[in-house]
């Protein structure tokens, strides 16, 4: 995949520094904040600020917690920000085998949305928001999804990621997507019908050339079967990909009309 900066990198070192201060007012007691608060009234007076108001206390307030926490400034952040995200953006850095069908095969331009839907998809959701791609990730269970977040606050990446805990029938999307990569578990206890209008649905929602990698096999559990697939993708490009001797994907790529 192309190399994606964020959006702004900029404004994501505005939200490290404020979760930073935040973090720390929530970890000390209400007589810790007030001595702060004490000492940043005496360094305006000190600097002779007299029109003191609430707003410029808690700025000082603020001031005081980051040259506690010796906050980098911008450009060292940056600097181990880009080479991080270089990190993220490694297959194997999320256990993903970089000759697999998941790097070698889905490539949506960055902001693109997809959506990464069953169970187990916290790696797939987290390399391809690190890539730059917009992520929905659907689940039938919370915990699972959860996961997902909290992997992705910790790596920088929850802005580009939103999760739904929801039956894969039950979630509409509202833009075009470039992928979308499904797990067995995400068509457990759906009739043929509702498979059907599901695939119907997010077919539809597909722009031209996006692909679909649903897992058949994943690590010996069985889900849809390659003829059921092959009927419900007839008109796309499609082939049947091994990634391990446990696990085989159904890969679709829609032909423009």
């Amino acid at each position: 995949m192309a190399q994606h900066i964020p959006r702004s990198l900029k404004h994501e070192y505005e939200l490290y520094v404020e979760n930073e201060i935040e973090n720390y007012k929530e970890s000390v007691s209400r007589s810790a904040i007030l001595k702060i608060g004490d000492e940043a009234a005496a360094s305006l007076r000190a600097g002779e600020q007299f029109a003191m108001d609430e707003l410029l206390l808690w700025a000082e307030v603020d001031r005081i917690i980051r040259k506690r926490l010796r906050i980098p400034g911008y450009d060292t952040w940056r600097r181990k920000r880009l080479k991080l995200l270089e990190e993220y953006r490694r297959p194997e850095h999320w256990g993903i085998r970089p000759d697999g069908v998941l790097a070698r095969e889905v490539h949506p331009p960055a902001e693109s949305n997809v959506l990464v839907a069953g169970g187990d998809i916290d790696r797939t959701a987290l390399y391809l928001a690190a890539h730059g791609c917009e992520v929905t990730a659907v689940d039938r269970e919370l915990n699972s999804l959860e996961r997902v977040m909290n992997a992705a606050q910790a790596a920088g990446l929850a802005d580009r990621i939103q999760s739904y805990v929801a039956d894969i029938t039950d979630w509409s999307p509202d833009v075009p997507l470039g992928a979308v990569v499904c797990t067995p578990d995400a068509f457990t206890g759906l009739s043929a019908a509702e498979r059907g209008r599901a695939f119907e649905l997010l077919q539809g929602a597909t722009r031209d050339g996006g692909v679909h990698l649903v897992g058949t096999i994943v690590r010996g559990q069985r889900g849809l079967s390659v003829s059921e697939l092959r009927r419900q993708y007839r008109g796309w490009s499609i082939s049947i990909e091994d990634d391990s001797s446990s696990s085989k994907s159904f890969l679709a790529r829609k032909i423009a009309s």
